[in-house]
């Protein structure tokens, strides 16, 4: 009992390690997540008494739990089983497969990382980048959502820094839960944006069980009352005009919900930029025919890098405006009553959503100035580029559209439109006036598309689905 034994160092070294492992893992670890899970519970039910929405409890669940409740789920159980039979696996393996599509899909939700970061970041590169310019259409029916009811922002895709931005400008109002494509899986993203409590959409490559998953999760986030931030058009616009809604999250809400239960309320939230950063690459994809977008980090990376030495030089522009305008909210309920049920429910929603986020998109300096240029045969001299702008610009306010002109003054927004442009070279100026450059008319037809779509289709009614 008493005797000695000799093992070899490397042994006891790993005898140690595993007693080690042991302990933090039994006694030592437990303590530890208790404690700092404590510290974040005080901190979030301090944060709650200042947001306009509270956090909800199924937003602060730890991961491993939500992942568990949703791969438990009866409906997720039943599609497991049935993808197994269509496999010709056993049905271990499609409860498996669940639970790696699970695993994909469910944020890791961090308050800190969110209030404690990403907002003063947000902040920090919205006001950085652009002159920010906010608008409501009814900012008393915003603050007079039902505090009960779950609040979904429904927004058209025009940049990816839609999500900086509107991160930053309901920074008050809630954490926001975003749907995020496949382009933001690719490290050190895919944790930062988990921390901020997105959840991935897989774009392609897609079969039942994991539309099953994703369709429980949002389900089940929307009855928990998640705030949830939503792109109905699925991807960025290639062309600068807005695409009509995909309807599959629309569905999954719609499906789901019980009139007698909690309502869902959705805002619309039309945003135009005077610079869309991927502008290039979206109009290359377009001409090229395809959505392979030609970026990646080290192409992120060189762009940051360049506006900095812009920066550091004193030769740095702001990008000009970004205009957010938030729209009158819509009811599920009272949507529901009013269209007569079920019947169709999810394409009509889908297209009133639309409807408001076009008739409410802000108009900023340059698709003014790019619409007039646009359409014009031949150079314009100054005067009347000006003279033009302001008719458009009062064509479209006799419309209903909301201008974001800087001190409201048409010929103001001229000067900045030009400037943007020019320094940009997607607009010459010559002594005859100011044309096209022919090899960027891409870019002018891109931005200058946004305008003539409201011109052409003011009420968004006939958008195809």
């Amino acid at each position: 009992m008493l005797q000695t034994v000799e093992i070899p160092l490397w042994l006891l070294i790993l005898i140690l390690l595993f007693a080690a492992v042991t302990a933090l893992s039994h006694f030592l670890l437990p303590s530890v997540r208790w404690f700092f899970r404590r510290r974040m519970e005080r901190a979030v039910a301090r944060l709650n008494t200042r947001l306009e929405r509270p956090i909800q409890p199924f937003k602060l669940a730890r991961r491993h739990d939500m992942i568990q409740r949703l791969i438990y789920d009866p409906e997720v159980i039943e599609a497991a089983g049935a993808w197994a039979h269509e496999n010709g696996v056993p049905e271990n393996v499609g409860f498996e497969t669940a639970r790696r599509y699970a695993r994909e899909i469910v944020p890791r939700f961090s308050a800190t990382a969110y209030f404690g970061f990403a907002i003063r970041l947000a902040r920090f590169i919205s006001r950085t980048a652009y002159t920010v310019r906010t608008s409501s259409a009814d900012e008393a029916a915003l603050k007079g959502i039902d505090k009960d009811a779950t609040v979904i922002f429904v927004m058209n895709h025009r940049s990816n820094m839609d999500y900086v931005l509107v991160t930053y400008l309901a920074a008050e109002r809630s954490a926001l839960s975003y749907a995020v494509g496949e382009w933001a899986r690719v490290w050190p993203l895919t944790a930062l944006i988990r921390a901020m409590g997105a959840y991935f959409i897989r774009r392609k490559n897609s079969n039942d069980l994991y539309r099953k998953v994703l369709e429980r999760y949002v389900q089940l986030a929307t009855k928990g009352g998640v705030t949830q931030a939503v792109f109905p058009e699925g991807g960025l616009s290639l062309t600068g005009e807005m695409r009509p809604a995909k309807l599959g999250i629309l569905s999954y809400i719609v499906s789901d919900f019980d009139p007698a239960g909690k309502d869902v309320v959705f805002v619309p939230v039309s945003l135009n930029y005077d610079r869309v950063l991927e502008d290039r690459i979206l109009t290359e994809a377009h001409t090229a025919g395809d959505r392979r977008f030609r970026f990646g980090l080290p192409s992120a990376l060189g762009f940051l890098l360049r506006q900095l030495r812009f920066k550091l030089t004193g030769r740095f522009h702001r990008f000009g405006y970004a205009a957010v305008r938030f729209g009158r909210p819509l009811s599920l309920r009272g949507f529901r009553e009013s269209s007569g049920g079920d019947a169709e429910l999810t394409r009509n929603l889908g297209r009133e959503l639309m409807r408001r986020i076009g008739q409410g998109m802000p108009i900023t300096p340059v698709p003014l100035v790019a619409q007039v240029v646009a359409v014009a045969g031949a150079p314009i001299p100054r005067q009347e580029l000006e003279a033009q702008v302001k008719a458009l610009a009062r064509r479209l306010n006799d419309s209903g559209f909301p201008l974001q002109l800087p001190r409201g003054d048409a010929g103001l927004a001229v000067e900045m439109g030009l400037k943007i442009l020019l320094l940009r070279r997607i607009l010459l100026e010559e002594e005859e006036g100011i044309r096209a450059n022919p090899e960027e008319r891409a870019l002018l037809e891109f931005y200058a598309a946004g305008v003539r779509q409201l011109l052409e289709n003011k009420d968004f009614s006939a958008l195809p689905q």
